[in-house]
């Protein structure tokens, strides 16, 4: 059942995605707006049909910790549940992404036409000025910044590998930072077609503001997340003991890893 149900939500996830980009098809002649509102849609109609289909439901939790404006949203990465789910919450929002996005014909016109930040990670941190300079240009416009600070998925339960330019970029540009924590690899997991019944926890942590050291800023942004990612992986364990084995797992294979 699991396998079945699976398979019928990512038929039906990718057939969603493609009738909205056809029906949306002249946001991109309009305003970035336009475009963001088929990502918020995306998210929407996908999270409603993995209630129905799945019974994978969501809660968001600490609402009230997301400032107004111009800021940087650091999100733990375990699936990519997340990056359909986010923008629902934020109002003008931007991805840092890697360019080889923009070239898949429709979906990297739609990134295109919401003016989202694409580069070119084999570059390394040769592009950080560059970066920099077009993360000022986004918070100059009250725009949210959307960072994963592990760079890429990591498995839920493996050891963190946060990656410094976030912190680069909390010391330049001077913007607060919402850190966000979840469990969703628990249930939409990486490198597999499963999708598992549940409820995936995002939970909005109170913002760091701007001012502190690189170091220091770094060092408690990767506190809090995992402090807060390790609580909500334990509490969804404790509703199903079996996703305990999941997290098993993947310590294990980072341990042999290592």
């Amino acid at each position: 059942m699991l396998l079945l149900r699976s398979l019928l939500f990512n038929l039906a996830f990718y057939v969603n995605l493609i009738v909205l980009m056809t029906i949306w098809l002249p946001a991109l002649l309009m305003r970035r707006q336009a475009s963001l509102e088929l990502g918020r849609a995306w998210g929407r109609t996908s999270l409603w049909l993995l209630d129905k289909i799945v019974g994978l439901k969501v809660e968001f939790r600490g609402l009230e910790n997301i400032p107004r404006g111009a800021f940087i949203v650091a999100c733990k990465h375990q699936s990519v549940w997340e990056t359909f789910v986010l923008p629902i919450k934020f109002p003008d929002f931007s991805y840092i992404l890697k360019h080889e996005l923009i070239f898949i014909p429709f979906f990297g016109w739609y990134l295109l036409s919401a003016e989202q930040i694409a580069i070119d990670r084999a570059k390394g941190g040769k592009i950080l000025p560059e970066l920099t300079r077009k993360v000022k240009a986004l918070f100059e416009q009250g725009r949210q910044l959307f960072i994963f600070p592990e760079g890429t998925r990591r498995p839920v339960g493996a050891p963190p590998e946060y990656k410094f330019g976030i912190a680069h970029l909390y010391r330049e540009t001077g913007a607060p930072c919402l850190p966000v924590a979840l469990n969703s690899g628990l249930f939409w997991p990486r490198r597999t077609i499963l999708r598992r019944a549940g409820t995936v926890v995002v939970e909005f942590l109170p913002p760091i503001p701007p001012g502190l050291g690189t170091r220091e800023f770094f060092d408690l942004l990767q506190d809090r997340m995992e402090t807060a990612t390790d609580k909500l992986i334990d509490e969804a364990v404790a509703r199903d003991p079996s996703l305990a084995e999941i997290v098993a797992r993947n310590r294990r294979k980072a341990t042999a890893a290592a």
